[in-house]
């Protein structure tokens, strides 16, 4: 089951929602950390430039879910620094490069925030947040006129994957990731089409942009831990703005799931019961998108790739979310990324049995989110999977 996200209606809570009600502008000057590629309308899509309406040598804290993670940003400090970002647009095809497009695109390569004039045909409209993909932003208008007023600054690793017209964008990708770019610069990167074969170059809306870079960059990393030996038997728990996971890893050879709870009165969920969907894949991967489970899927599973390459490990791997409550407001699939990173910077649980592993899993989720995991491990595939397949040593 694919659950969509209900209308959040109650951002007249945020300072930056309410300034915006009595001194949104039609013409400023600001500083715009990042552009925005939308879907609606695919091949022909809306490409924005997100600004503050004002210049700020720190506008770069508006688009660095990385550093709201480290420095443990609350709900309301993320959501009331997005909604100050205007979303200044202009229609453009994909496979052509009018001026919004080139504005986008040097915008997205930029080093840091770029400052910009912006004129609007009107006013903005404030609107609720409900996406819970892409990080949110403020209201939108489409452009009258826009103007870059420096000249960007590329990072010379950028600088030379988008120069290159016969590097693949997987290859760029990887390219720049062991170059330490992270995933949020990757998919700006990516989205105002400056990676891949000249000729394939190609705007990517935001939204599908976020997930090809996780997936991207995990399935590189499996090709890798392949080769290694299995982990022991532990599980990781832990969490970031009321989404916890509780990451279970056992000792055969890879494959991935993840369980997504609901719990009541969730903005995903205005139930009264607790809800889940899940996706999953085995050793020799997906084939498919993960519908169910969407952008979160890959946005969990890279972390994890990532501590099992640094230990040198393979696993089978049963991932747990429980999204609570306390997750108010949609903040976008960075939140799943870095939740997962929180947890596995987390000491982990070692256990003698995969049955000790499971009892305590229960008993957590119980005694925290009051879910019965039994049910779902009788559901996991990777589980039955485990307990079906013949090994080699089974002949022996």
């Amino acid at each position: 089951m694919h659950l969509r996200p209900v209308k959040y209606t109650d951002i007249e809570q945020f300072p930056t929602y309410r300034k915006l009600q009595s001194d949104v502008k039609e013409k400023f000057f600001g500083s715009s950390p990042a552009p925005f590629i939308g879907r609606s309308g695919y091949p022909s899509v809306n490409v924005g430039i997100l600004s503050p309406q004002e210049t700020k040598a720190d506008a770069w804290i508006h688009d660095a879910p990385q550093y709201w993670s480290q420095n443990n940003f609350s709900i309301n400090q993320v959501a009331d620094l997005r909604m100050s970002l205007i979303n200044s647009r202009d229609k453009a095809h994909i496979k052509t490069t009018p001026r919004i497009a080139q504005l986008a695109l040097e915008i997205g390569l930029a080093q840091k925030p770029v400052d910009v004039e912006i004129q609007l045909k009107k006013k903005p409209n404030l609107k609720p947040l409900t996406d819970y993909i892409v990080t949110p932003m403020g209201p939108g208008a489409q452009l009258k006129f826009a103007k870059i007023t420096e000249n960007p600054k590329m990072n010379r690793y950028v600088e030379k994957a988008h120069s290159d017209t016969d590097l693949k964008a997987s290859q760029a990708l990887q390219y720049l990731y062991k170059n330490n770019t992270d995933e949020n610069v990757l998919t700006r990167i990516l989205s105002v089409g400056s990676l891949g074969i000249g000729k394939n170059r190609k705007l990517v809306p935001t939204r599908w942009s976020i997930t090809a870079v996780d997936d991207s960059l995990g399935k590189n990393i499996i090709t890798e831990i392949k080769n290694y030996p299995t982990t022991d038997i532990k599980a990781h728990f832990g969490g970031f703005m009321g989404n916890y996971f509780l990451i279970l890893m056992l000792p055969d050879v890879y494959s991935y799931e993840l369980f997504e709870m609901y719990a009541p009165d969730n903005f995903l969920n205005k139930s009264s019961d607790i809800k889940y969907t899940t996706d999953h894949e085995f050793y020799d991967g997906r084939s498919t998108y993960a519908s169910n489970t969407a952008g979160g899927y890959y946005a969990a599973r890279l972390p994890i790739l990532e501590e099992l390459k640094k230990q040198r490990r393979q696993s089978t791997i049963l991932t747990l979310r429980f999204i609570t409550s306390e997750y108010t407001t949609p903040l976008g699939v960075w939140v799943v990324r870095e939740a997962v990173r929180k947890s596995l910077a987390s000491k982990p649980i070692e256990f003698a049995s995969k049955e000790l592993m499971f009892s305590f899993a229960a008993q957590l989720a119980v005694k925290r989110f009051g879910v019965n995991v039994y049910e779902i491990f009788r559901r996991s595939k990777v589980l039955n999977q485990i307990k079906t397949q013949k090994k080699l040593s089974g002949f022996l």
